[in-house]
């Protein structure tokens, strides 16, 4: 057994994942030690700017600091003693002109370097930490994993690895910035016009990945399980319920038109609603509806393990 730590901050949320794993034939095990997450939009105006600004980064770093001490607590420690650590940044980072300032604070507080991957990089991750589970499920191959998180959307299909992978920069802080953010609830014509651009996105995408070979889409992040959450009808988040749920094409358009004709307020009120995802939830599950609709596709199995869990497998 390998205990290990693993850190992905992405564009709207910084997790903590430390865990036990047991490799073995047919996948092994991971074992959740702590997981956890933070709000902390550090891609806020990073779209519009392409800098990091100050506060957010402060915000990420403060939640480090605390994963940090708990790295430390658990002791997540390899058999040859040291720690075994990584941290990787995504879309936000890529795209920002003072990533330097973003990596300078993560090595005071952790002592690694944070890996700022590709959107190649990132899918292969993703599938990783969507499939290992899935294989003793059987469900039709291959899959489609789709991560679709604050900046970026990663396409993945394979079978029992990463066969084709493409990032797109259509995620949901991204799409709520550049459309939906001065709308309560928003128009018509600012979903239209969100809807228009997830599109152009999603055709790039089947350029280069083969999603209509794809028998079974898996969806992973936030957005995803938000959704989900809300079609099962929880009062409030419950991942033991939303892990490997199956979301129809139906339930999940249902929901999408829910949230974006309701005001902020009124998303608040949900019980599964994280209060950092209230403002860009209609955004992540708009992008969710479009990709079923685009793509043919008439459930998603939704996924809790996702890039976290592929930077957990990458370290043993």
């Amino acid at each position: 057994m390998t205990r290990v730590a693993a850190i992905d901050c992405g564009t709207n949320s910084v997790r903590l994942l430390i865990a036990d794993i047991v490799p073995g034939e047919g996948g092994g095990t991971l074992t959740d030690v702590e997981r956890r997450m933070e709000i902390v939009r550090l891609g806020e105006g990073v779209d519009e700017t392409g800098r990091l600004s100050p506060a957010a980064l402060e915000r990420t770093f403060a939640a480090m600091r605390g994963y940090s001490d708990m790295i430390e607590r658990h002791g997540a420690r390899t058999r040859q003693g040291p720690i075994k650590t990584r941290v990787v940044a995504t879309s936000a980072t890529r795209d920002a002109e003072n990533r330097a300032d973003f990596v300078n604070g993560v090595v005071d507080i952790f002592g690694v370097v944070p890996e700022v991957i590709s959107g190649d990089e990132e899918a292969e991750l993703s599938f990783l930490g969507a499939t290992r589970e899935l294989a003793a499920l059987r469900p039709a191959r291959p899959y489609l994993v789709v991560d679709i998180g604050g900046g970026s959307t990663e396409f993945v299909v394979g079978t029992s690895s990463a066969d084709a992978a493409r990032s797109i920069d259509i995620g949901c802080v991204r799409m709520t910035e550049r459309h939906l953010k001065d709308g309560d609830p928003p128009t018509p014509l600012q979903i239209s016009g969100a809807a228009a651009d997830i599109d152009a996105a999603l055709a790039a995408v089947r350029e280069t990945v083969p999603v209509d070979e794809a028998r079974t889409l898996v969806g992973l992040a936030g957005s995803v399980t938000t959704v989900a959450g809300i079609a099962l009808d929880l009062p409030e988040y419950d991942a033991s319920r939303i892990h490997l749920s199956r979301i129809t094409a139906t339930q999940v358009h249902e929901v999408t038109r829910r949230l974006l004709h309701a005001t902020r307020a009124e998303r608040a009120e949900f019980g599964v609603m994280h209060p950092g995802r209230v403002d860009v939830i209609g955004a992540g599950a708009l992008i969710l509806d479009r990709i079923m609709r685009e793509y043919g596709f008439g459930a998603v199995v939704v996924s809790e393990h996702d890039i976290l869990d592929g930077i957990a497998w990458s370290l043993v």
